[in-house]
């Protein structure tokens, strides 16, 4: 049944305190007195306690509250927690940020940072772990190092997915559509039945579609549409009142046309006629073009895939102990091709196919007799294996003048428009005729022309990391009363890993002409330095890379030479990566780690609805052992080098470790109609793991030493019977505070996030209306630890082409939603209308990306307003 007051619907489901963590997933609940919130449970430390007792930052969400405010993925759920924000990209490239660290990493070698769990089962690899969020009975975010309470991947944080499992012996059942602009539609529904009195099943669905948002100038689908098909189906078997076991399978799809990569530095223009199409901005169309038959054929768009088992069990063994099993078994698989480059002509097509399955088995074992001591002990098990393969195809006719700083023709200038494509051949060859004192090769006209007729117009490199780790882990938290009022924890983990690191690289369809003309352009400089030295030595070594430069020049001037065998004077090279061993040999490397995380928290009952503590811990962020394709390319003979001629380049990269303080205060105040939370932090990390541009890659490192501070509040305020007031307010000041990147702010991690909402509702006859509008804020943020600073993106840094401009950061910027809901008394329907970004905000959620190593960043516009209804049933 649907109830009307406002008060009862809030106290039902989750407020934003984190202080409601209801778990029914009924849209109308009984009207229930307000000291009633106190009494919702969650398991934040892996035991049944109330939230207002939890001695760490925690914001939690019932199934209900997700309704309300109408989410459904990570994003929007990310903007009513203070200190987590999470980008989407696609559901293929999220990255999840906990008070300023992001985990979003897709490579088969790195670690996450913040645990995503879903029904007590880690789902942390970045191309897995964007999950739908339907049907849910609870999700609760810890902020702070989790390590042992969430395993080796908690380093600052943990994001809980408590779904909604099987009922035994229960029948119930909802449906709920949606429907809006842009194509919108969205079915969601579920279903649990009863096996007998002790065991039941439950299948739950959610299948949505939408259009794209920014248009496609080219014709075709437009960017950034979705297509997700989820399924769940749980079974439950509770034999007795001291077993229960539990399978839970989701499986859930993700089709998306090609995300909006677009480039602000060019208009969107007709790729054969050069005509200007649109303008430059993000927000509006884009005219992307992909290199043709890329990758046997594949087009813009993410094809996903992601599905797991899951068995759990809870035995009591007496009233004191119980025992808890975690079984799981996971895989996703993803292909996602995207225009790098962000421009209407064909210079870099790209492709991320990732894969990864794990295994893992969880035992453990509970103690709580209601006295003064309480905790678990317990042992893990996990095992992973995959791969992330990168295809790249150039288009060498377009990428040499982009390289060269000639992609609108004129030397020396930046225009806004590019030229046909079928220009570039005479700009390249002018570029190759030109004496270097211009910026050009200097070569003689029928030298050049060969060259241009050799350049292919799919020019294709690969490369593919892998990685495999079994880790095993101990770990046990215990907790004292040492008074009524006061009491202490303790936890403690020991992990030890066993990891594989492997590297592949080749060059697919031979040499690259473009690459062998940029090595020849180094070569020219150091022959013009040898030169203007003067001495004998020099004079020789002159002689003898002009000699080389010969050589190199006739090869790539000979047609058919592409996949001709290596030589010392004719090297296979390519245009951003070098080969390994026989063009794409596997090298693999082994790395063993092993560390101890921990925590202590202290906890004050100052009335039984308020509570201060304190706490520190240890996170801790396994070592990576990063790989990269090699220095040089096969076949060329360097003096005391030639053992590490196509060896890629493995480095070790020291664990990251944080130490984390934190106090705070949580109350229940004005007989619980005012709910605060608050809490100051404190960070100190060593050996930063972040990632920096080697030429067209990018690779892990460390970056030194970093520090944060902030603040997160939470508050929900029941004014009157029938109007609520809800908001949150983070500030996370993240700075890196030594090594290249000293002062820097850590990207995708603006100083300041707030939210506000409320929820009013108006009696009708028959029922009653309800308004709930919101308000999400952030300030400025940028998209890359370099801060996009200039001095720092310069040819000396490693970048390809210097970046002179700071324009990838995101301004502050608000988001304005409004539902308006009729709830009819003793019904068991109801009716929605909503609208999203109403104030049609324009702004950008991610700038940078791939096209940057090429000097060419791209930008992805954020959602504009839309705009739906949705209509309840349950049964």
């Amino acid at each position: 049944m649907f109830k009307t007051t406002l008060k009862a619907r809030l106290l039902a489901a989750a407020t934003l305190t984190g202080a409601m963590m209801g778990g029914s997933a009924a849209w109308a609940q009984e009207a229930q007195p307000v000291s009633s919130v106190d009494d919702v449970i969650v398991t934040a430390q892996l035991r049944e306690q109330k939230a207002i007792d939890v001695p760490f930052a925690l914001t939690a969400y019932s199934g209900q509250f997700l309704q309300d405010l109408g989410i459904q993925e990570f994003d929007q759920l990310s903007a009513f927690v203070p200190g987590f924000l999470v980008q989407n990209q696609s559901p293929n490239n999220a990255g999840f940020v906990m008070r300023g660290i992001t985990s979003d990493s897709g490579e088969a070698t790195t670690e996450p940072r913040v645990s995503v769990f879903q029904d007590g089962v880690s789902i942390s690899k970045s191309r897995g772990s964007y999950v739908e969020l339907f049907d849910m009975e609870r999700i609760e975010v810890a902020k702070g190092p989790q390590s042992t309470l969430y395993g080796r991947g908690a380093l600052i944080g943990a994001v809980n997915l408590v779904q909604n499992r099987a009922r035994p012996g229960q029948t119930d059942a909802y449906a709920q559509i949606e429907a809006g602009d842009e194509g919108y539609v969205s079915v969601e529904g579920a279903v649990n039945l009863p096996v007998g009195e002790t065991a039941g099943l439950r299948l739950a669905t959610r299948m949505k579609t939408r259009d794209g948002y920014v248009e496609n100038l080219l014709g075709g689908e437009d960017y950034n549409s979705i297509e997700t098909n989820a399924f769940r189906l749980s079974g439950a078997w509770t034999p007795n009142d001291a077993m229960r076991f539990d399978v839970i399978a989701n499986y859930q799809t993700d089709e998306a046309s090609g995300t909006s990569f677009k480039s602000i530095a060019y208009e969107p223009a007709d790729p054969n006629t050069g005509a200007v199409l649109g303008s430059k901005a993000p927000w509006e169309g884009a005219a992307l073009t992909p290199g043709g038959e890329f990758d046997g054929g594949k087009d813009l768009g993410l094809d996903r895939k992601v599905w797991g088992v899951t068995g759990l069990a809870r035995i009591d063994l007496t009233p004191s102990w119980t025992l808890n099993s975690t079984t799981a078994y996971r895989q996703f698989e993803s292909y996602e091709t995207f225009d790098a480059d962000g421009v209407s002509l064909p210079i870099l097509t790209a492709a991320e196919d990732a894969y990864g399955e794990q295994w893992s088995q969880d035992l453990r074992l509970s103690f709580d007799n209601g006295g003064r001591l309480s905790g678990f002990v317990g042992a893990g098990w996990f095992h992973e294996e995959g791969y992330q393969r990168a295809p790249l195809q150039f288009n060498e006719r377009v990428a040499l003048p982009q390289l060269v700083g000639l992609l609108d023709g004129a030397p020396g200038v930046v225009g806004d428009n590019t030229l046909p494509l079928g220009a570039y051949p005479a700009v390249v060859t002018s570029a190759l005729i030109a004496p270097a004192s211009m910026g050009g090769f200097g070569l003689p006209a029928p030298v050049a022309a060969a060259l241009v007729a050799n350049m292919k117009a799919a020019h294709i490199e690969e490369s593919t990391n892998h990685g495999e780790l079994t880790s095993y882990d101990v770990f046990g938290d215990l907790t004292f009363q040492l008074t009524d009022r006061l009491e202490i924890s303790g936890g403690l983990r020991y992990t030890q890993d066993d990891k594989t690191s492997g590297f592949s690289s080749r060059l697919v369809n031979g040499r690259s002409v473009g690459g062998g003309l940029l090595a020849l352009q180094s070569v020219q400089a150091n022959i013009a330095r040898l030169i203007a030295a003067g001495t004998p030595a020099s004079l020789a070594q002159a002689a003898q890379l002009g000699a080389f430069a010969n050589s190199l020049i006739a090869g790539l001037a000979t047609p058919g030479m592409a996949n001709a065998p290596a030589s010392p004077t004719f090297p296979l090279f390519g245009l951003t990566i070098q080969p390994t061993v026989n063009n794409g040999d596997t090298v693999y490397r082994d790395l063993d780690d092993d560390g101890l995380t921990w925590r202590l928290t202290a906890r004050y009952a100052v009335t039984g609805d308020a509570n201060v503590y304190a706490n520190y811990a240890r996170g801790r962020r396994p070592k990576v052992l990063s790989a990269s394709s090699p220095s040089h390319p096969v076949g060329l003979l360097l003096a005391g080098e030639a053992a590490r001629i196509g060896q890629p380049n493995f480095s070790e990269v020291d664990a990251e470790q944080v130490d984390s303080y934190e106090v705070g205060a949580k109350a229940a105040l004005m007989d619980r109609r005012l709910r605060l939370d608050g809490a100051v932090y404190y960070y100190s990390y060593e050996n930063f793991q972040t990632t920096v541009q080697q030429g067209a890659e990018f690779v892990t490192t460390n970056a030194g030493e970093a520090k944060a501070y902030g603040f997160e509040g939470q508050m929900n305020f029941a004014l009157t019977s029938n109007f609520d007031l809800f908001a949150t307010y983070g500030y996370n000041h993240s700075r890196f505070d030594n090594g290249v990147f000293d002062g820097n702010r850590f990207r995708l991690s603006p100083d300041h996030r707030a939210s506000i909402g409320a929820l009013w509702s108006l009696p009708v006859s028959g029922g009653a209306i309800e308004l709930q509008p919101t308000y999400t804020w952030q300030s400025e943020m940028f998209f890359d630890n370099d801060n996009d600073r200039p001095d720092l993106q310069t040819v000396a840094r490693g970048a390809i082409v210097a970046d002179l401009i700071q324009d990838e950061v995101q301004e502050s910027y608000g988001l304005l939603n409004m539902r308006v809901r009729y709830v009819p008394d003793s019904a068991n329907w109801a009716v929605e209308a909503f609208g999203e970004n109403i104030l049609d905000e324009e702004y950008i959620k991610d700038a940078g990306n791939s096209g940057d190593s090429l000097g060419m960043p791209t930008f992805i516009a954020g959602r504009p307003a839309s705009y739906g209804l949705v209509f309840k049933l349950k049964l």
